[in-house]
């Protein structure tokens, strides 16, 4: 599902983020990516999600090599892909409903079709019943699930998260990564961002781990219970 080969990503001024990083994600996988701050996770996810490009090497998602996708054509690459954001990123200014609904609405997804589509995936994470609420009426783990129904309305391959529990206590990001356990079950490709190792250990997926922006040697899977 993701391949880089190689890849290395410098920002004006010569600081590196990434560093001759190659590493393979399977269709269907849920992987974790460690680190420190700094280590260069968020980069490699800006990569996949063609926020960032890289400054040499090749990043293929679906089969689709990143550097031939057109800057026209960023809106239609991105529809395949579903990103959950730390801060949630959501309007406060609009309802639920709207915010879940962007996505569909960028895309040109008739009004009949959009709205079934948001109560699907407000249903999926339990916010079907706080539709109509304004996002500062809800608690931090709701607002999390609400950016989460958003990144799942258009049906993506790939979800990709940024340290989606960073703001959660610790009962909280156990009910986001059971969420993401689902879409995983059903067939979706997860790759996750997280400094939570004793989160991560019990999801019992693959982790890699990355240091300066070069991916340490040692995989490790644990058996998890969630």
């Amino acid at each position: 599902m993701i391949q880089l080969e190689n890849v290395t990503k410098r920002f004006p001024g010569g600081q590196e983020a990434l560093s001759g990083l190659s590493l393979s994600v399977d269709k269907g996988e849920m992987l974790f990516v460690t680190g420190h701050s700094g280590a260069g996770k968020s980069t490699l996810l800006r990569l996949i999600a063609l926020i960032e490009r890289p400054t040499n090497g090749q990043v293929i998602v679906d089969g689709q090599n990143t550097a031939r996708v057109k800057r026209r054509k960023i809106p239609k690459y991105r529809r395949q892909i579903g990103m959950v954001f730390q801060d949630h990123k959501l309007l406060y200014d609009r309802p639920v409903f709207d915010n879940v609904a962007l996505p569909l609405i960028i895309a040109g997804v008739g009004h009949r079709e959009a709205g079934r589509r948001v109560r699907a995936a407000l249903d999926q994470v339990g916010l079907l019943h706080k539709e109509k609420q304004s996002p500062v009426t809800l608690s931090a783990g709701e607002q999390q699930r609400v950016g989460i129904a958003r990144a799942i309305v258009t049906r993506p391959k790939l979800l990709i998260a940024d340290e989606p529990t960073g703001n959660l206590d610790p009962d909280l990001s156990i009910e986001v990564m059971r969420i993401f356990r689902r879409f995983n079950e059903v067939g979706v490709t997860l790759l996750i961002a997280s400094h939570d190792i004793s989160l991560i250990d019990k999801m019992g997926c693959r982790r890699i781990a990355l240091e300066e922006g070069r991916l340490q040697p040692e995989t490790e899977e644990t058996d998890g219970w969630l």
